[in-house]
Formats: structure tokens, sequence, C-alpha cells
């Protein structure tokens, strides 16, 4: 623990950041597989891997640096994109700037990553590392597994092989790329709550597998592996816009083909069929996003004729997202590695409640926090931390006079300050012991040690419940 000093500094600290949240998010989007390089080719990871800066905590740092006289230039973030191989030079990795966008979150991509067959590994990981201009480290990212693929499957996909299928919920990203041509390629996106289609930037798209049978405003959805023939529904993660039923077809040489029922693979062709329109298509033109209608084929009505617009390669997508707050510490350290929570798991109860907080990135000078409260927390691994659940009376006198459930948010802090924000919060839930109709804040005295005995006895009899915000 800290000490008692440093402890009620580091409190108040806590405090004013709960009212007034200033968190610095990090925000990496990939694909789940890239495609082999052979030889001297350079196959590009497609979609390219994107970062986003956002939070109000980043124009903090800015005017904390003006402050300092060091001028808007020694503000700018910039940073260093590579695969985790590569070892620490950059001149290995890809150099990205960051532009500010409309809604004032900071972007780049990096364009030009590849791996090559010299590399024989079969999964890899991104690292981004991020600097102030001024030279300052802000810290190293790392993103999700991406499973290394030679060329996409041309077989019949297996469920047996679930690596490569796409299941119902997950996410994905689509592209077109007119007659094979880099340049030409352009992303399934949404801007302004409408669909476009960017050269730029793409859109992470939750893909559902629905009943055919009920109408679109209706749409329960179901589990499993996506097939072609199957009803599904793309749901944009980032803004929830979404597109009306579709009905995904497999495309061979720009033929729909309306007979096949097989998994669908990464990085197959395939095209979207408006459910119950007459041969209506998901298409692109230029940077719009349209409706294209197909063309019968008079000698196999299995088939429809598709233009370039209209076929569509998909690919599985990651995201992983990285949140710190240093506006109310003095910082001096990158703030790497940052902790990522996956998963909370409570054992005991009473006075030996224990919470063990499973994720990523743990490390022996970080203290878990239940809102402005200090655990006594353990470091078991960098997979798992393991600290005792405060008494309910830690938040206040005060609290042991409620009947009703208490939330605080979870927090993890480094040992000089740096929050961690988290989406889990802890819920306290007191024992519906009382009798119905029996006052209690009414009757009390002030004064009644032996009452407020009681009723704090009730409390460390409590049950917890953990979950997670969405």
């Amino acid at each position: 623990r800290s000490t008692p000093y440093q402890g009620s500094l580091l409190q108040d600290s806590v405090r004013r950041y709960l009212q007034l949240p200033a968190d610095q998010t990090v925000l990496i989007l990939h694909a789940k597989v890239a495609q082999k390089s052979y030889g001297n080719e350079k196959r590009f990871f497609c979609p390219p891997p994107c970062v986003y800066l956002s939070g109000p905590g980043w124009k903090l740092k800015q005017e904390q640096v003006k402050a300092r006289d060091l001028g808007e230039a020694g503000f700018r973030v910039c940073g260093y994109m590579g695969l985790d191989s590569m070892g620490s030079s950059l001149m290995e990795t890809q150099k990205l700037s960051f532009e500010e966008q409309p809604d004032a979150k900071g972007f780049s991509c990096a364009k030009a990553l590849y791996i090559s067959d010299t590399d024989k590994r079969k999964h890899f990981r991104l690292v981004l590392k991020l600097f102030f201009s001024n030279g300052q480290e802000i810290g190293t990212f790392h993103s999700k597994l991406i499973k290394v693929i030679s060329k996409p499957s041309q077989k019949k996909q297996s469920l047996k092989n679930t690596d490569l299928c796409i299941s119902s919920g997950s996410k994905v990203s689509l592209f077109n790329r007119l007659r094979s041509q880099t340049v030409s390629t352009r992303y399934l996106s949404v801007e302004g709550g409408a669909f476009i289609a960017s050269a730029r930037q793409w859109a992470a798209f939750t893909l559902h597998l629905a009943d055919e049978r009920c109408t679109r405003s209706e749409f329960p959805l179901r589990e499993g592996y996506i097939r072609y023939g199957s009803v599904v529904q793309l749901v944009c993660t980032a803004t929830g816009v979404t597109l009306p039923p579709l009905i995904i077809r497999k495309v061979m040489k720009q033929y729909a083909m309306l007979d096949v029922d097989e998994p669908i693979s990464q990085l197959h062709k395939c095209a979207f069929q408006f459910q119950g329109s007459d041969r209506m298509y998901l298409c692109l033109s230029t940077d719009k996003v349209i409706q294209f209608q197909a063309s019968p084929c008079p000698k196999e009505a299995n088939r429809e004729l598709l233009n370039d617009g209209s076929c569509w390669t998909i690919i599985s997508t990651e995201t992983v997202e990285y949140t710190f707050s240093e506006s109310l510490a003095c910082v001096r350290e990158p703030v790497s590695p940052v902790p990522l929570i996956a998963a909370l798991q409570l054992t005991g109860g009473g006075d030996v409640a224990m919470l063990e907080v499973q994720g990523e990135y743990f490390h022996a000078h970080l203290k878990v926090w239940f809102g402005d409260v200090e655990a006594e927390t353990m470091y078991r691994s960098p997979k798992s931390l393991v600290c005792v659940v405060p008494d309910v009376s830690a938040f206040g006198s005060d609290w042991r006079w409620l009947r009703y459930p208490i939330t605080v948010p979870l927090l993890l802090i480094r040992d000089d300050g740096l929050i961690y924000s988290s989406s889990f919060t802890f819920t306290y839930t007191p024992e519906q012991s009382c009798i119905p109709g029996q006052q209690v804040l009414s009757d009390v005295p002030q004064d009644s040690d032996r009452l407020l005995d009681s009723i704090h006895q009730e409390f460390t009899r409590t049950n917890f419940h953990l979950f997670m915000q969405t």
C-alpha cells in the first residue's frame, strides 16, 4: 500500500479525475490475417493498420506543453509502426504522421507494411511507438495476434479450420479493388451517418447472422459461422449505422453464385444482395455506395452477372484500445505497458472477499482502486492481479445507512500516479434483510453506535456482483 501521506494526495487526484476524466486513448485497428509476400513483391497489409488518438487528455497535455513554452511544435504526436520481429531500429518501420479529423480525433495509417517469405512465423503482432515531436516518448503499444496466410483459400472451407472462418458477431472489413489494381482500392466506410467508399479510411463492421424469416424491425441475431446464402446485417462498430438485411453470395469470375452455401473464408470475394429485392446488390461508384441490379445468366439460372463495383473482398478485423490519464500525475516514464483488463473473478465474501483481475500487461507497480479507494494489491503474473475487496465503509460513513447497491469504477493506478481506466465496475449489493415497512433512516439517532455497528455487520455480509459496462 501507499504511505498515508502519499495515499491522501493520490486519493485527491483520483477524486478530481473521477469528477472530470481526462483520458488519452490509443485505438489500433488491423486485419486479423495478413497475406505473405514472396520474393521481391510487397503485398501491403489490406486494409492498412490504422491508429486513432482520442480523449480530452490529449488536449490537456497540449496545454501543459504550451505552458512550458515549448510551443505547438513540441506537442505534435508522431509514431512508428512495424512488426514485432523488426527489433528497435526505426529504419525498418513506417513513420506515422497524425492529422486531426472533424471529430477531433487524430488519425494515421501504415500503408506500406508487409511480411516477407523470409519470416517463417505463423503469427505476429504490430508494434506502435508514439512520441511527442520534442522527443519525449509516450509509449509502446501492441496489436493483437495476426495470422499469416500464403493466399486466400480456393477450396471449399471446412468448419474444422475455424481460424479462417468468419463467425456471427465478429468484426470484418470490406474493400473493393478494380481490375486488381492496388491504387484503385476502396474501403466500405461511414461518414456523416451515410455509407461511403473511401480510399483512405476503413470501418470495422460487426457481421451478424440473422433469421431470414424475420423482418428488419425484428431481426433476432443468431450464433454460428457465416455461410454463403445466409441473411446478414452489417453494423458499423463506431457509429452503429446499419445496412438493410443482406444475402451474402459467393463471387466467381464476376458472377454471384446463388446455390453455394459453404462457409465464408478470409479474403474471399463476395457480394451482398439486398433481401427481397430484384437482383439488387451493394455496389460502389467512385466514393459513393449505391445499389446495382445484376443481370440474369440465361444459360445458368444459379448465377447472376455483377459489375466490378459489386464484388467485395471480406476480411476479419481486430481492435485493441489503450486508455490512460497522466493529467494529474508527474509522469516522466513512458505510459507503457498499458494494462488491459479482460475479466474479473471474485472469491470469498464478507471480510475476506478477494478479487482477481485478469488481462494483459500487468506489472508489480500497479494498484487496484475501487473508485477513490485503494485496495491492497498483489502482483501474481503479467496476466493476473489479486486484491482485497475494500469494505463498503471505506467509501464514507454515509454508505452504511444506505439500502441500495453501490457501484464504483475499477481503476488501475501506477505508483507514480498514472491512471489506467477500464470499462469494468464493482457493485456492492446489501442483503435485503430489513423488515417490510421498517424505517431505516428517520428513526436512527446520530449517536447510536450499537445500531451503526449492526448495520456495518450487515454490509460485511454483503453480496458482490461484477459486470462490465457496455
